[in-house]
């Protein structure tokens, strides 16, 4: 049986602190990756760290026209908060449809988003919302925090502690989900933030990723018809045995239109 140290720090600085006190030392916060990929002998941390306990590292909070949503806030939080119902119902609807509700009521906002899954949602609304990552030393603006297939901008011992999403015009999220995890298949975020528009695809890709095509067509019309006849390359698109390259590059397509729709519904 693998063994591990097991802290409960207090402060987001005692958490950096004993993340860098030993190699292999892994952050905990919903765990609903980490520990079955722990149980799978996939990793065989030295000590686990958990932020369970870490005050005001949860929360929604509204300042002008930026929502700010604490790291550790679990993804039912998100989905039945009357504040993001209010203010980014997309971002809800994004939330209520992760996984099951045990992964609901464990997963959390910066977990998802420190893993980068490449079908995870989170990095959709991150990337199409135009958010900001805080960690314990720096912001990261989204269009630079995804980096590849599970990896970020994330320096050794750098922790997420909250994430700031500017309130949108207008935003939807669609997504065609795998039957049995709910995982995207491929997702799509559409947005209207400051004038501009921003669509991000996750699942399609090794990493989340914008659709500048999309964006200019939207930007002059804002409407399903805009994106529909815009096709993606398959070239560099994930293949499984959920869909082909091909079948994902189709999925774009449809789900930004009902991205727009979800989008213009909501506005």
């Amino acid at each position: 049986m693998t063994s591990f140290d097991y802290h409960r720090p207090d402060s987001v600085p005692a958490a950096v602190a004993l993340l860098g006190g030993a190699a292999e030392s892994k952050l905990v916060a919903g765990g609903m990756t980490l520990l079955p990929t722990i149980k799978q002998r996939l990793a065989t941390p030295a000590a686990l760290v958990d932020l369970a306990t870490i005050p005001k590292l949860a929360g929604i909070a509204l300042d002008g026209a930026v929502m700010t949503i604490g790291a550790m806030t679990r993804h039912v939080d998100v989905a039945e908060s009357e504040l993001v119902h209010g203010k980014i119902p997309a971002l809800a609807v994004l939330a209520a449809g992760i996984g099951d509700p045990a992964v609901r009521n464990r997963g959390t906002i910066g977990g998802s988003v420190a893993n980068a899954d490449p079908s995870a949602d989170y990095p959709a609304a991150v990337l199409g919302l135009g958010a900001t990552i805080v960690t314990d030393r720096r912001e990261i603006a989204a269009d630079a925090f995804f980096t590849g297939l599970f990896e970020t901008a994330l320096e050794p011992n750098e922790m997420i502690v909250a994430l700031r999403f500017p309130v949108p015009e207008a935003a939807g999220y669609a997504k065609f989900k795998s039957p049995a995890s709910r995982y995207a298949t491929v997702g799509v975020c559409v947005a209207k933030v400051a004038g501009k528009v921003r669509v991000a695809v996750t699942g399609a890709g090794p990493c989340v990723f914008r659709v500048g095509e999309m964006e200019t067509a939207l930007a002059q019309a804002f409407e399903p018809a805009a994106v529909a006849s815009i096709k993606i390359a398959a070239a560099g698109l994930n293949s499984d045995i959920h869909a082909d390259a091909e079948y994902r590059a189709h999925l774009v397509t449809v789900m930004a239109k009902k991205a727009v729709v979800a989008a213009t519904q909501a506005s």
